[in-house]
């Protein structure tokens, strides 16, 4: 069947920034596909909530303390999603933040707060996540989390869009290099999608302007989301790797 392709039991999944945003919705998904998830960010009480609907749906969740800045903190999150799953044999780099700030005003403390999440947390995590699967043998995938905005640029956001070009950049090394041992890895680049952070811009006047550029001429849903997700992460995309999947409504082909 072409939709066995796609299931994820017999894997564990460990998701980066779950506690809301696409994490949280990415973990849910995983976790109806057959997966065991691991959920990871720093706020506890927002990953006890999902662990505990993910449970109340059939699905099999442990929440784990994660900071994608700390390398520590990232080795101590893989000890226990392991110790609660077993191996992590899927990693979806999802923790990120964003930014908002002319070039010319932006600070060092700005630049490099969004470059130690966005781009360092990904080789954190990504260079954990290898290392475990090399020794275990397993192979597995691995998906970094980027954008649009690795792809093309818009006003305001020099640090975000350098720090997901950079995104791109690694995972095709990380692709190259890992394929020897069976570790697949591929980007997802969004465009702009509604979520809680910016449900209100993207309703408001300079969001609807935004959209308009977009051929679609609206944002993503994030069910949208969940076909490319799964490829990436199963059987179905086997021989997938160094890929960068947009999800955008085209929004890229003007700005790219």
């Amino acid at each position: 069947m072409a939709n066995d392709r796609f299931s994820l039991a017999g894997k564990t999944a460990l998701v980066t920034g779950a506690s809301s945003g696409f994490g949280w919705h990415f973990a849910k998904v995983m976790a109806a596909a057959g997966a065991k998830v691991a959920i990871g960010a720093r706020r506890m009480d927002r990953l006890q909530k999902l662990q505990d609907e993910i449970r109340a749906s059939g699905g099999e969740a442990a929440a784990v303390a994660l900071d994608v800045t700390d390398t520590p903190s990232v080795q101590r999150a893989f000890d226990a999603a392991e110790a609660a799953l077993g191996p992590v044999t899927i990693l979806v780099n999802n923790a990120g933040v964003p930014s908002g700030s002319y070039f010319a005003k932006t600070s060092d403390e700005d630049w490099r707060s969004v470059l130690d999440v966005n781009l360092d947390g990904v080789f954190r995590t990504g260079r954990e996540a290898a290392q475990r699967m090399i020794a275990h043998g397993s192979g597995g995938a691995i998906i970094n989390i980027a954008s649009i905005l690795g792809l093309g640029a818009i006003r305001t956001l020099s640090s975000y869009s350098a720090s997901k070009a950079a995104v791109i950049a690694l995972t095709k090394s990380m692709a190259l290099e890992l394929a020897r041992d069976r570790i697949r890895v591929n980007a997802l680049a969004p465009g702009y999608f509604a979520t809680e952070f910016n449900d209100e811009f993207l309703a408001g006047e300079a969001g609807q302007r935004l959209l308009s550029r977009v051929p679609m001429r609206r944002a993503g849903r994030l069910q949208e989301l969940d076909g490319p997700l799964l490829l990436l992460a199963s059987d179905a995309g086997a021989f997938m790797t160094g890929t960068v999947l947009t999800v955008d409504g085209g929004h890229v082909v003007p700005i790219g």
